[in-house]
């Protein structure tokens, strides 16, 4: 059936086709016989566009790259004018052309994210020229909303094809199993986070099986022997030893996370938090945080540190900014007191709020007598009145005054 410009378009999708290509034909055909003739210009339009926003193409596109990326532009356009047609010669075509734009890229030195940078500035030169021409011809607004996300659904498919491309080619530079999985690893803790579709790829070029979970281990050399013993651990766990800040990366937290202090000889380690792999990065920099925390004297000096263990402490400290903020407000009352009286008052009050007021265990986790506690108490009762009975004011002046302690520093002076 031939569906003309002022038909909604709502006709059905035909079965296994990817999503923009039935977007595409659910467009009125018509429009494909108003698109041919713009074809080339719209080329034009796309090539200029790109070769303004993205610096690597700014260049000429010279030799069997630029006649590629040519006939990428092309083969794009007509594409997806063939596809408003539901003409059968254009699907499995998309993606073989797009996945060896990737490996060209590759091949050729460019940065895969100039690629997708590319597409996407392809896609918005080409919504500008439809809108436009939508506009010219009065084409109702329901069908340009279709147009519009049919272009960038079609962005998207194509760049993921490039992406697999790129990656294969990756894949196949890099030569060994190990060089391999030394990039999947660098992917995997890429910030921002790589693509599933080319972390899928190169863990597959890599023969690694995506897990559903890791677990990153940060690593700091404990011993004087430079470079300390290689850790023991299973063959699918993921190391970099060589690079300036080295970890590993486990693929069944379960299974390696036990025992693993007689598995790090001559290493102390700093376990990040449980993730998805997309998450890897995540958990590789609270194992950083944590190991620095033990580096500080913060957090013991085990063997083996567990984030999960000193989460408080990292809420605590996560900000020293907001952590001046809080104390001058909620602490402001010993600003009119000398330094010394600030340290006696302020490990009392903590102490008060500890120990739920109890006058013997204060007594007792301060090492003065009861009656120095009652004495102190008093006087943080006339400075901070009422605020001692609201419990969110003392649940603030506690996380304030405990992080002062882990860091052993004293409050600002002064209400701001």
């Amino acid at each position: 059936m031939t569906r003309t410009i002022t038909q909604a378009a709502t006709v059905p999708h035909p079965r296994g086709t990817l999503p923009a290509r039935q977007l595409w034909c659910s467009l009125p055909t018509e429009l494909a016989r108003r698109f041919r003739p713009h074809a080339d210009p719209l080329a034009r339009r796309i090539l200029e566009e790109v070769q303004r926003a993205v610096p690597e193409y700014a260049k000429p596109l010279e030799g069997e790259f630029g006649k590629m990326i040519v006939l990428a532009i092309e083969q794009a356009v007509l594409s997806c004018i063939d596809s408003i047609e539901n003409l059968a010669s254009t699907q499995d075509n998309w993606a073989k052309l797009f996945v060896e734009v990737g490996k060209r890229v590759h091949h050729d030195g460019g940065s895969l994210n100039s690629l997708q940078a590319a597409y996407r500035a392809g896609g918005r030169a080409a919504w500008r020229y439809i809108a436009e021409l939508g506009q010219a011809h009065r084409f109702p607004a329901a069908v340009l909303c279709v147009g519009a996300e049919a272009i960038f659904a079609y962005v998207e498919e194509i760049s993921s094809y490039s992406v697999e491309g790129y990656t294969l080619a990756q894949a196949m530079a890099t030569g060994t199993l190990d060089r391999r999985r030394r990039r999947l690893f660098e992917l995997l803790l890429a910030s921002p986070p790589s693509s599933p579709a080319t972390l899928t790829t190169m863990a597959r070029a890599a023969q690694w099986t995506m897990p559903e979970w890791v677990t990153v281990i940060a690593l700091d050399p404990r011993t004087e022997q430079h470079p300390p013993p290689s850790p023991q651990v299973a063959d699918d766990v993921l190391v970099d030893l060589d690079g300036p800040e080295p970890c590993l990366l486990t693929p069944n937290p379960d299974r390696d996370l036990r025992g693993l202090e007689g598995r790090l000889p001559g290493w102390r380690a700093a376990v990040g938090p449980r993730v998805h792999p997309a998450d890897a990065a995540t958990s590789l920099l609270w194992a950083r945080r944590t190991l620095d925390l033990v580096r500080r004297g913060l957090a013991g000096d085990q063997p083996v540190t567990h984030t999960a263990d000193h989460l408080a402490t990292h809420w605590l400290l996560v900000d020293r900014f907001l952590l001046d903020e809080l104390s001058a407000k909620v602490l402001a009352p010993f600003g009119t007191l000398t330094v010394k009286q600030q340290t006696r008052l302020s490990e009392t009050l903590l102490s008060w709020l500890e120990h739920n007021g109890s006058t013997p265990e204060i007594a007792q986790a301060l090492g003065i007598h009861p009656q120095t506690v009652r004495y102190r108490v008093s006087q943080l009762t006339d400075l901070f009145g009422d605020r001692l009975a609201d419990p969110a004011k003392r649940l603030e002046m506690q996380m304030a005054l405990s992080a002062h302690r882990l860091l052993g520093t004293r409050p600002p002076s002064g209400e701001r």
